[in-house]
């Protein structure tokens, strides 16, 4: 993987023009300036031939390198992808040239990170510059199961309400381990104070059968895909588990790019035609925003001394209806969206925006950013590659 910072100015020496450069055109459609969208390119869409190396490429727009970072998703060695986020007005469109060469900077900082977390039980942490999440694994669930204090037991996924644009993740970790600190107080970076418990949190998955909500217990296996300036990505795997009789089979492929307020959750599920994907209504104190035309829904409360707003984006023609799932029972009170399953597969955004740190200060705030991406996604920037 390469990581390229963004420079100004040309150096020579550091860069190798070919005689046949690639223009990338990328379209905006829609009435607003839009960036921190990634856009992916193979070396099929570059026209390269298949012993061509991703890492040795660089995109510019006129003198300016943009940053770049490429992918080996199906971990053979060889990278499938090189992403980049360009800047685009609105209702226009603009030229990048794919060249090779190398930019005399690399960036160090992984803006976009995840990681198993070993040291804190078995937990699977992911952040971007703007928010961070954890999930649970098979060692903190036998602790519950075998009642040793210290464990958890839920598929749900927690937030980390950071209010800082670097990494934390090792930094928390860290300060909680070695006893100088807990990630549970708010320093000036943020904390922990999202309860999850039995919930579903912040897009976790369920199985509606005849009215009643079955989901997995904690992660058996992970594997990081990347990691970077613009992209983490990472598979959760499940052991099967039952829906009132129907066996269920599920893995989430998780990715986070830089910029954005929401995770994409690609389920990989047999055994049901649909899932529920909820967000935790905690102790039901806030309040329920839903719009199934736009593919959307959020929940806004305080918390603590503050308030957070989380929320679910589906593309369209998947989300089939919502659940106001309120329930007595410890934890289980979720807002469920209802999303269509093909060909194995469900897809869904699902992140939070922190009154202490983002822009969202109030609930129409965050339900207009969820309205904006669930546009942006539906009218995805056109790319066009030309020699």
């Amino acid at each position: 993987m390469k990581k390229h910072l963004l420079i100004i100015t040309l150096l020579a020496g550091n860069f190798i023009a070919i005689s046949q450069n690639n223009i990338i055109t990328v379209s905006n459609n829609l009435p607003v300036d839009r960036e921190f969208e990634t856009i992916e390119l193979t070396k099929k869409s570059l026209g390269l031939n298949e012993n061509a190396k991703l890492e040795d490429y660089v995109i510019k727009n006129g003198n300016i390198f943009l940053e770049t970072q490429t992918v080996d998703h199906d971990g053979d060695g060889t990278a499938d992808l090189l992403l980049f986020q360009p800047k685009i007005k609105a209702s226009s469109k603009q030229d990048f040239e794919v060249l090779v060469g190398k930019n005399p900077s690399t960036s160090t900082v992984l803006n976009c990170y995840s990681r198993f977390v070993p040291e804190r039980t078995d937990d699977y942490a992911w952040e971007n510059n703007k928010v961070a999440f954890r999930t649970y694994g098979p060692v903190a669930q036998k602790m519950v199961e075998d009642k040793i204090a210290g464990g958890t037991l839920t598929s749900g996924i927690d937030a980390w309400l950071k209010r800082v644009d670097y990494p934390i993740i090792n930094k928390w970790y860290e300060k909680a381990t070695n006893g100088t600190g807990t990630y549970h107080k708010d320093t000036g970076e943020g904390l922990d104070n999202f309860h999850v418990g039995d919930s579903r949190g912040v897009g976790g998955i369920a199985v509606n059968v005849d009215g009643k909500y079955y989901f997995s217990k904690n992660f058996i296996s992970w594997k990081t895909i990347t990691t970077g300036p613009i992209r983490t990505s990472f598979i959760l795997t499940y052991a099967d588990w039952d829906a009132k009789g129907n066996k269920v089979t599920e893995s989430k492929l998780i990715s986070l790019d830089y910029g954005s307020q929401l995770s994409r959750f690609e389920i990989n599920i047999t055994g049901s035609k649909t899932i529920s994907a909820g967000l935790t209504l905690h102790d039901k104190k806030g309040t329920i925003g839903t719009n199934l035309k736009e593919g959307w829904l959020s929940y806004w409360e305080p918390i603590d001394d503050s308030e957070i707003g989380t929320g679910l984006v589906v593309p369209k023609g998947n989300l089939i209806s919502f659940d106001h799932h309120v329930t007595n029972e410890k934890d289980l009170s979720n807002q469920y969206g209802n999303i269509s399953v093909k060909n194995k597969k469900a897809i869904y955004y699902v992140g939070f925006g922190w009154k202490k740190g983002s822009p969202f200060q109030t609930k129409q705030e965050w339900e207009k950013y969820l309205s904006s991406f669930a546009e942006k996604i539906n009218n995805p920037l056109i790319v066009k590659v030309k020699k």
